[in-house]
Protein backbone atom coordinates (compact mmCIF):
# COMPACT_ATOMS: atom_id res chain seq x y z
CA UNK A 1 0.00 0.00 0.00
CA UNK A 2 1.34 3.23 -0.97
CA UNK A 3 2.09 5.81 1.96
CA UNK A 4 -0.38 7.60 3.01
CA UNK A 5 -0.86 11.69 2.03
CA UNK A 6 -1.59 14.56 4.39
CA UNK A 7 -4.99 14.12 4.03
CA UNK A 8 -5.39 10.38 4.11
CA UNK A 9 -3.51 10.77 7.75
CA UNK A 10 -5.74 13.98 8.84
CA UNK A 11 -8.91 11.97 7.86
CA UNK A 12 -7.42 8.55 9.94
CA UNK A 13 -7.07 10.98 12.56
CA UNK A 14 -10.55 12.46 12.47
CA UNK A 15 -11.86 9.23 13.04
CA UNK A 16 -10.04 8.31 15.40
CA UNK A 17 -10.92 10.96 17.37
CA UNK A 18 -14.71 10.51 16.88
CA UNK A 19 -14.14 7.11 17.70
CA UNK A 20 -12.76 8.13 21.21
CA UNK A 21 -14.78 10.66 21.95
CA UNK A 22 -18.22 8.40 20.99
CA UNK A 23 -16.53 5.54 23.32
CA UNK A 24 -16.25 8.46 26.02
CA UNK A 25 -19.80 9.79 25.45
CA UNK A 26 -21.51 6.50 25.22
CA UNK A 27 -19.79 5.55 28.51
CA UNK A 28 -20.67 8.45 30.38
CA UNK A 29 -24.28 8.26 29.54
CA UNK A 30 -24.89 4.65 29.83
CA UNK A 31 -25.16 3.30 26.29
CA UNK A 32 -23.54 -0.11 24.30
CA UNK A 33 -23.73 1.53 21.39
CA UNK A 34 -25.63 3.93 18.94
CA UNK A 35 -27.05 3.06 15.37
CA UNK A 36 -27.59 6.25 13.43
CA UNK A 37 -29.74 6.32 10.27
CA UNK A 38 -29.11 8.49 7.43
CA UNK A 39 -32.54 9.18 6.98
CA UNK A 40 -34.60 9.16 3.63
CA UNK A 41 -36.57 11.27 1.30
CA UNK A 42 -40.12 12.74 1.52
CA UNK A 43 -42.67 11.39 -1.04
CA UNK A 44 -44.52 14.50 -2.24
CA UNK A 45 -48.33 14.21 -0.70
CA UNK A 46 -50.11 12.70 -3.12
CA UNK A 47 -47.60 11.95 -5.74
CA UNK A 48 -44.39 9.87 -6.44
CA UNK A 49 -41.76 12.30 -6.78
CA UNK A 50 -39.74 12.90 -3.72
CA UNK A 51 -38.23 15.74 -2.40
CA UNK A 52 -34.80 17.30 -2.09
CA UNK A 53 -32.41 14.85 0.63
CA UNK A 54 -29.68 15.75 3.12
CA UNK A 55 -28.64 13.02 5.20
CA UNK A 56 -28.89 13.36 9.34
CA UNK A 57 -25.86 15.20 10.58
CA UNK A 58 -24.39 13.30 13.18
CA UNK A 59 -23.73 10.55 10.53
CA UNK A 60 -22.64 12.57 7.73
CA UNK A 61 -19.73 13.40 10.67
CA UNK A 62 -18.68 10.06 10.34
CA UNK A 63 -19.07 9.32 6.63
CA UNK A 64 -19.33 12.72 4.29
CA UNK A 65 -21.85 11.21 2.98
CA UNK A 66 -24.49 13.90 2.81
CA UNK A 67 -27.05 12.39 0.12
CA UNK A 68 -26.77 8.79 1.38
CA UNK A 69 -30.47 7.51 2.14
CA UNK A 70 -31.37 4.66 4.03
CA UNK A 71 -27.47 3.83 5.31
CA UNK A 72 -27.05 2.76 8.80
CA UNK A 73 -24.11 3.12 10.93
CA UNK A 74 -23.32 1.47 14.13
CA UNK A 75 -20.68 2.66 17.00
CA UNK A 76 -20.47 -0.15 19.17
CA UNK A 77 -18.32 0.34 21.99
CA UNK A 78 -15.02 -2.01 22.05
CA UNK A 79 -15.75 -2.35 18.01
CA UNK A 80 -14.74 -0.66 15.41
CA UNK A 81 -17.65 1.37 13.31
CA UNK A 82 -19.52 -0.44 10.65
CA UNK A 83 -21.23 1.34 7.73
CA UNK A 84 -24.07 -0.28 6.51
CA UNK A 85 -24.93 1.03 3.09
CA UNK A 86 -28.19 1.29 0.98
CA UNK A 87 -27.14 -0.56 -2.22
CA UNK A 88 -30.44 -2.94 -3.54
CA UNK A 89 -30.33 -4.42 -7.16
CA UNK A 90 -32.24 -2.03 -9.05
CA UNK A 91 -32.40 -1.09 -12.59
CA UNK A 92 -34.54 2.21 -11.70
CA UNK A 93 -31.98 3.72 -9.57
CA UNK A 94 -27.85 3.22 -9.79
CA UNK A 95 -26.90 1.71 -6.41
CA UNK A 96 -24.80 3.51 -4.21
CA UNK A 97 -21.29 2.76 -4.82
CA UNK A 98 -19.00 1.03 -2.17
CA UNK A 99 -16.85 3.82 0.05
CA UNK A 100 -13.63 3.74 -0.92
CA UNK A 101 -10.39 5.37 0.47
CA UNK A 102 -9.82 5.76 4.36
CA UNK A 103 -13.82 4.96 4.45
CA UNK A 104 -13.48 1.83 3.60
CA UNK A 105 -10.54 0.81 5.43
CA UNK A 106 -12.04 2.27 8.70
CA UNK A 107 -15.68 2.07 8.67
CA UNK A 108 -16.37 -1.66 7.43
CA UNK A 109 -18.78 -0.90 4.94
CA UNK A 110 -21.05 -4.03 3.84
CA UNK A 111 -23.87 -3.19 1.24
CA UNK A 112 -27.69 -3.27 2.23
CA UNK A 113 -29.31 -5.66 -0.49
CA UNK A 114 -32.55 -5.97 0.66
CA UNK A 115 -35.25 -3.48 2.89
CA UNK A 116 -34.98 -0.69 4.36
CA UNK A 117 -35.38 -1.71 7.69
CA UNK A 118 -32.51 -1.53 10.25
CA UNK A 119 -29.71 -4.23 10.26
CA UNK A 120 -29.38 -6.15 13.60
CA UNK A 121 -26.23 -4.85 15.36
CA UNK A 122 -23.25 -6.59 15.13
CA UNK A 123 -22.32 -8.35 18.42
CA UNK A 124 -23.89 -8.50 22.22
CA UNK A 125 -25.47 -4.55 22.56
CA UNK A 126 -27.58 -4.56 25.79
CA UNK A 127 -28.46 -0.95 25.92
CA UNK A 128 -28.44 0.74 22.09
CA UNK A 129 -29.40 4.13 21.32
CA UNK A 130 -30.54 4.94 17.42
CA UNK A 131 -30.71 8.38 16.24
CA UNK A 132 -32.27 9.48 13.42
CA UNK A 133 -35.48 10.49 11.84
CA UNK A 134 -36.92 6.89 12.25
CA UNK A 135 -40.63 7.41 12.46
CA UNK A 136 -42.31 4.15 10.52
CA UNK A 137 -39.49 2.03 10.23
CA UNK A 138 -39.36 -1.52 12.27
CA UNK A 139 -36.57 -1.43 14.91
CA UNK A 140 -35.55 -4.15 17.83
CA UNK A 141 -37.41 -4.01 20.68
CA UNK A 142 -35.60 -2.52 23.65
CA UNK A 143 -33.67 0.14 21.86
CA UNK A 144 -33.88 3.44 22.73
CA UNK A 145 -35.01 6.57 20.32
CA UNK A 146 -32.90 9.86 20.00
CA UNK A 147 -32.27 10.28 23.52
CA UNK A 148 -31.51 13.62 24.73
CA UNK A 149 -28.77 13.60 26.90
CA UNK A 150 -26.68 11.73 24.15
CA UNK A 151 -27.80 14.30 21.54
CA UNK A 152 -26.58 17.18 23.02
CA UNK A 153 -23.37 14.96 24.06
CA UNK A 154 -22.79 14.66 20.14
CA UNK A 155 -24.08 18.27 19.79
CA UNK A 156 -21.25 19.41 21.41
CA UNK A 157 -18.10 17.15 19.84
CA UNK A 158 -19.54 18.39 16.34
CA UNK A 159 -19.02 22.10 17.50
CA UNK A 160 -15.29 21.43 17.67
CA UNK A 161 -13.52 20.66 13.71
CA UNK A 162 -10.36 19.42 13.30
CA UNK A 163 -8.11 19.53 11.14
CA UNK A 164 -9.58 16.73 8.30
CA UNK A 165 -12.53 19.19 8.58
CA UNK A 166 -10.58 22.10 8.52
CA UNK A 167 -9.48 21.08 5.19
CA UNK A 168 -13.30 20.05 4.01
CA UNK A 169 -14.65 23.65 5.00
CA UNK A 170 -11.94 25.54 3.06
CA UNK A 171 -12.74 23.54 -0.26
CA UNK A 172 -16.16 24.09 0.22
CA UNK A 173 -15.04 27.91 0.27
CA UNK A 174 -12.90 27.70 -3.00
CA UNK A 175 -15.92 26.05 -5.11
CA UNK A 176 -18.05 28.53 -3.76
CA UNK A 177 -15.55 31.70 -4.34
CA UNK A 178 -15.93 30.09 -7.61
CA UNK A 179 -19.11 30.54 -8.18
CA UNK A 180 -19.64 34.08 -6.38
CA UNK A 181 -17.05 35.21 -8.74
CA UNK A 182 -19.53 33.51 -11.74
CA UNK A 183 -22.73 34.86 -10.08
CA UNK A 184 -21.03 39.09 -9.72
CA UNK A 185 -19.99 38.51 -13.77
CA UNK A 186 -22.79 37.45 -14.97
CA UNK A 187 -25.01 40.29 -12.99
CA UNK A 188 -22.33 43.19 -13.96
CA UNK A 189 -23.31 41.67 -17.79
CA UNK A 190 -26.92 42.11 -17.42
CA UNK A 191 -28.37 38.25 -16.44
CA UNK A 192 -31.52 38.06 -14.59
CA UNK A 193 -31.82 35.78 -11.04
CA UNK A 194 -32.21 33.04 -12.65
CA UNK A 195 -29.30 33.31 -15.07
CA UNK A 196 -27.06 33.83 -12.52
CA UNK A 197 -28.52 30.87 -10.54
CA UNK A 198 -27.19 29.34 -13.20
CA UNK A 199 -23.77 30.37 -13.74
CA UNK A 200 -23.31 30.01 -9.60
CA UNK A 201 -23.69 26.24 -10.43
CA UNK A 202 -22.22 25.84 -13.17
CA UNK A 203 -18.54 27.56 -11.95
CA UNK A 204 -19.49 26.06 -8.42
CA UNK A 205 -19.59 22.77 -10.22
CA UNK A 206 -23.42 21.69 -8.30
CA UNK A 207 -26.40 20.64 -8.91
CA UNK A 208 -29.27 22.06 -7.49
CA UNK A 209 -30.53 19.79 -5.58
CA UNK A 210 -27.05 19.37 -3.80
CA UNK A 211 -26.32 22.68 -2.93
CA UNK A 212 -26.22 22.56 1.24
CA UNK A 213 -29.14 25.40 1.34
CA UNK A 214 -31.28 27.05 -1.34
CA UNK A 215 -29.31 30.04 -3.05
CA UNK A 216 -30.56 33.18 -2.46
CA UNK A 217 -30.00 35.42 -5.54
CA UNK A 218 -31.64 38.69 -5.02
CA UNK A 219 -31.89 41.73 -7.26
CA UNK A 220 -32.45 45.35 -6.30
CA UNK A 221 -35.36 45.13 -3.49
CA UNK A 222 -34.99 41.11 -3.28
CA UNK A 223 -31.82 41.48 -1.56
CA UNK A 224 -34.14 43.34 1.35
CA UNK A 225 -35.89 39.63 2.06
CA UNK A 226 -33.19 37.88 4.01
CA UNK A 227 -34.56 34.41 2.61
CA UNK A 228 -35.39 35.33 -0.82
CA UNK A 229 -36.64 32.45 -2.47
CA UNK A 230 -37.56 33.02 -6.19
CA UNK A 231 -35.50 33.89 -9.39
CA UNK A 232 -36.84 35.89 -11.47
CA UNK A 233 -36.60 34.71 -15.09
CA UNK A 234 -36.02 38.06 -17.12
CA UNK A 235 -33.29 40.77 -16.08
CA UNK A 236 -34.05 43.73 -13.94
CA UNK A 237 -34.70 47.25 -16.90
CA UNK A 238 -32.00 49.02 -13.88
CA UNK A 239 -29.51 46.94 -12.41
CA UNK A 240 -28.93 48.56 -8.39
CA UNK A 241 -27.84 45.54 -6.79
CA UNK A 242 -27.48 41.98 -6.37
CA UNK A 243 -27.05 40.01 -3.69
CA UNK A 244 -25.87 36.19 -3.43
CA UNK A 245 -25.69 34.13 -0.34
CA UNK A 246 -24.81 30.87 -1.63
CA UNK A 247 -22.49 27.92 -0.98
CA UNK A 248 -21.13 24.83 -1.46
CA UNK A 249 -20.60 20.94 0.23
CA UNK A 250 -17.20 19.12 0.01
CA UNK A 251 -16.91 15.78 1.93
CA UNK A 252 -20.13 16.55 3.85
CA UNK A 253 -19.18 20.12 4.85
CA UNK A 254 -20.95 23.31 4.21
CA UNK A 255 -19.58 26.53 2.81
CA UNK A 256 -21.72 30.15 3.58
CA UNK A 257 -20.56 32.94 1.94
CA UNK A 258 -22.63 36.23 1.19
CA UNK A 259 -21.44 39.25 -1.36
CA UNK A 260 -23.30 41.87 -2.21
CA UNK A 261 -22.33 43.58 -5.44
CA UNK A 262 -23.51 47.69 -6.96
CA UNK A 263 -24.98 48.01 -10.30
CA UNK A 264 -24.23 49.98 -13.19
CA UNK A 265 -27.20 52.33 -12.18
CA UNK A 266 -26.66 52.32 -8.34
CA UNK A 267 -26.84 55.14 -5.84
CA UNK A 268 -23.27 56.09 -5.49
CA UNK A 269 -24.20 55.96 -1.95
CA UNK A 270 -25.15 52.28 -2.07
CA UNK A 271 -21.94 51.74 -2.99
CA UNK A 272 -20.37 53.81 0.09
CA UNK A 273 -22.76 51.37 2.42
CA UNK A 274 -21.38 48.14 1.12
CA UNK A 275 -17.73 49.74 1.70
CA UNK A 276 -18.73 50.51 5.04
CA UNK A 277 -20.31 47.29 5.99
CA UNK A 278 -17.25 45.02 4.94
CA UNK A 279 -14.67 46.99 6.82
CA UNK A 280 -16.36 46.51 9.95
CA UNK A 281 -17.15 42.99 8.92
CA UNK A 282 -13.13 42.85 8.79
CA UNK A 283 -12.75 44.57 11.61
CA UNK A 284 -15.12 41.99 13.68
CA UNK A 285 -13.45 39.43 12.32
CA UNK A 286 -10.14 40.66 13.57
CA UNK A 287 -11.57 40.26 16.85
CA UNK A 288 -12.04 36.69 16.86
CA UNK A 289 -10.12 34.44 19.48
CA UNK A 290 -10.74 32.21 21.95
CA UNK A 291 -12.94 33.36 24.80
CA UNK A 292 -14.52 35.39 22.99
CA UNK A 293 -18.02 35.90 23.92
CA UNK A 294 -20.27 36.05 20.77
CA UNK A 295 -23.32 37.86 21.83
CA UNK A 296 -21.20 40.51 22.65
CA UNK A 297 -19.27 40.78 19.39
CA UNK A 298 -23.16 40.97 17.77
CA UNK A 299 -23.62 43.89 19.96
CA UNK A 300 -20.42 45.59 18.69
CA UNK A 301 -21.80 45.29 15.12
CA UNK A 302 -24.84 46.91 15.98
CA UNK A 303 -22.46 50.07 17.23
CA UNK A 304 -20.42 49.46 13.96
CA UNK A 305 -24.11 49.78 12.06
CA UNK A 306 -24.93 53.24 14.30
CA UNK A 307 -21.49 54.87 13.32
CA UNK A 308 -22.51 53.98 9.75
CA UNK A 309 -25.67 54.94 9.69
CA UNK A 310 -24.41 58.23 11.52
CA UNK A 311 -20.99 58.99 9.08
CA UNK A 312 -23.49 58.59 6.08
CA UNK A 313 -26.07 60.84 7.17
CA UNK A 314 -28.89 58.35 7.16
CA UNK A 315 -29.76 58.76 10.78
CA UNK A 316 -28.65 62.40 11.95
CA UNK A 317 -28.42 61.33 16.09
CA UNK A 318 -25.80 60.13 17.97
CA UNK A 319 -24.44 55.78 17.44
CA UNK A 320 -25.07 55.40 20.68
CA UNK A 321 -29.25 56.61 20.19
CA UNK A 322 -29.75 54.00 17.06
CA UNK A 323 -28.63 51.30 18.88
CA UNK A 324 -30.68 52.58 21.96
CA UNK A 325 -34.22 53.12 20.26
CA UNK A 326 -33.76 49.91 18.43
CA UNK A 327 -33.23 51.42 15.24
CA UNK A 328 -30.16 49.25 13.85
CA UNK A 329 -32.08 46.23 14.49
CA UNK A 330 -34.73 46.98 11.97
CA UNK A 331 -31.88 47.84 9.99
CA UNK A 332 -30.23 44.60 10.50
CA UNK A 333 -32.82 42.30 12.11
CA UNK A 334 -30.83 39.12 12.00
CA UNK A 335 -27.61 37.28 14.29
CA UNK A 336 -24.32 38.73 13.00
CA UNK A 337 -23.23 34.57 12.85
CA UNK A 338 -23.72 30.72 13.33
CA UNK A 339 -22.28 27.76 13.93
CA UNK A 340 -20.97 26.03 10.56
CA UNK A 341 -20.18 22.20 9.85
CA UNK A 342 -21.80 19.66 8.39
CA UNK A 343 -25.12 21.69 8.27
CA UNK A 344 -25.21 25.38 7.49
CA UNK A 345 -26.45 26.17 10.40
CA UNK A 346 -24.57 23.42 12.39
CA UNK A 347 -25.65 22.44 16.50
CA UNK A 348 -24.61 23.26 19.43
CA UNK A 349 -24.18 27.09 18.96
CA UNK A 350 -26.70 27.75 21.85
CA UNK A 351 -26.02 25.40 24.39
CA UNK A 352 -23.98 25.54 27.35
CA UNK A 353 -21.90 22.52 26.70
CA UNK A 354 -22.42 18.82 26.43
CA UNK A 355 -25.21 18.38 28.94
CA UNK A 356 -27.17 20.48 26.74
CA UNK A 357 -28.38 23.19 29.36
CA UNK A 358 -29.60 26.13 26.76
CA UNK A 359 -28.09 29.54 26.20
CA UNK A 360 -31.43 31.75 25.07
CA UNK A 361 -30.30 34.73 22.89
CA UNK A 362 -31.29 38.06 24.24
CA UNK A 363 -34.51 39.30 24.27
CA UNK A 364 -34.00 42.11 22.17
CA UNK A 365 -32.01 39.22 19.56
CA UNK A 366 -34.01 36.50 19.44
CA UNK A 367 -32.76 35.53 15.51
CA UNK A 368 -28.95 35.20 16.78
CA UNK A 369 -28.18 31.46 16.75
CA UNK A 370 -24.86 31.67 18.61
CA UNK A 371 -24.61 32.45 22.20
CA UNK A 372 -21.35 31.00 23.66
CA UNK A 373 -17.87 31.85 23.60
CA UNK A 374 -15.62 30.91 21.16
CA UNK A 375 -13.04 28.29 21.78
CA UNK A 376 -10.40 26.69 19.24
CA UNK A 377 -12.04 24.30 16.17
CA UNK A 378 -14.93 26.39 16.21
CA UNK A 379 -16.31 27.21 13.13
CA UNK A 380 -18.67 30.31 12.72
CA UNK A 381 -19.95 32.68 9.84
CA UNK A 382 -19.68 36.58 10.21
CA UNK A 383 -22.16 38.21 8.17
CA UNK A 384 -23.41 42.01 9.11
CA UNK A 385 -26.00 43.39 6.99
CA UNK A 386 -27.48 46.73 6.91
CA UNK A 387 -30.99 46.04 5.24
CA UNK A 388 -33.92 48.73 3.87
CA UNK A 389 -36.78 46.49 4.74
CA UNK A 390 -40.23 48.69 4.83
CA UNK A 391 -42.03 46.93 7.19
CA UNK A 392 -39.36 46.62 10.00
CA UNK A 393 -38.23 50.91 9.49
CA UNK A 394 -42.21 51.94 9.36
CA UNK A 395 -42.33 52.14 12.95
CA UNK A 396 -39.57 54.86 13.11
CA UNK A 397 -41.42 56.87 10.99
CA UNK A 398 -43.72 57.54 13.69
CA UNK A 399 -41.45 57.30 16.87
CA UNK A 400 -39.18 59.58 18.42
CA UNK A 401 -36.43 58.53 15.60
CA UNK A 402 -38.53 60.33 13.25
CA UNK A 403 -37.30 63.20 12.83
CA UNK A 404 -33.53 61.88 12.92
CA UNK A 405 -33.72 59.62 9.99
CA UNK A 406 -33.19 61.03 6.54
CA UNK A 407 -36.20 59.45 5.04
CA UNK A 408 -35.82 60.56 1.61
CA UNK A 409 -32.20 58.97 1.74
CA UNK A 410 -33.78 55.62 2.88
CA UNK A 411 -36.53 55.93 0.54
CA UNK A 412 -34.24 56.20 -2.76
CA UNK A 413 -32.34 52.93 -1.20
CA UNK A 414 -35.42 51.22 -0.88
CA UNK A 415 -34.79 49.33 -4.70
CA UNK A 416 -31.36 48.34 -3.98
CA UNK A 417 -32.69 45.96 -1.04
CA UNK A 418 -29.73 45.70 0.93
CA UNK A 419 -26.42 44.37 1.90
CA UNK A 420 -25.06 41.48 3.95
CA UNK A 421 -20.81 40.17 3.96
CA UNK A 422 -20.33 36.95 4.98
CA UNK A 423 -17.19 35.07 5.48
CA UNK A 424 -16.52 31.69 7.68
CA UNK A 425 -14.13 31.89 10.21
CA UNK A 426 -12.46 29.03 12.08
CA UNK A 427 -11.02 29.27 15.38
CA UNK A 428 -7.52 28.89 16.18
CA UNK A 429 -5.29 28.52 19.40
CA UNK A 430 -4.33 32.33 19.26
CA UNK A 431 -6.43 34.21 17.08
CA UNK A 432 -8.37 32.81 14.23
CA UNK A 433 -8.35 31.49 10.22
CA UNK A 434 -10.99 33.12 7.54
CA UNK A 435 -11.01 29.96 5.48
CA UNK A 436 -13.06 32.55 3.10
CA UNK A 437 -10.24 34.89 2.05
CA UNK A 438 -7.52 32.30 3.01
CA UNK A 439 -6.01 34.58 5.84
CA UNK A 440 -4.77 33.38 9.03
CA UNK A 441 -4.10 35.88 11.99
CA UNK A 442 -2.14 33.70 14.71
CA UNK A 443 0.62 32.50 15.67
CA UNK A 444 0.05 28.46 15.18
Amino acid sequence: MPPSTDAEQRHHAHLTRLQAAYDEILTRCGYDGVAIYSGAPRTLFGDDQESSFAAYGHFVHWTGAAQNAHDWLFVLLGQGPRWYYHAPADFWHLPTPPPTGVLAERLSPEPLRDGLGMPLPPGDSQRLAVLGDVAGLALPQGVICNPPDLIAALDELRLYKDEHERDALRTANRWALAGHAAAREAFLAGAGELDIQLAYLAASRQRESHVPYQNIVGINQHAGTLHYQHYDITPPTRANALLVDAGHRHAGYCADITRTAAGAAADPLFTTLIEGVSRYQQRLIARLAPNVEFVELHREMHWHLATLLAETGLFKGSAEAAVAGGLTRAFCPHGLGHSLGVQVHDVGGRQANASGALLPPPDEDPALRFTRHLDVGMVVTIEPGLYIIPMLLEPFRQGETRHSVDWQTVDRLADHGGIRIEDNVYITAHGHDNLTRGGRHDDD
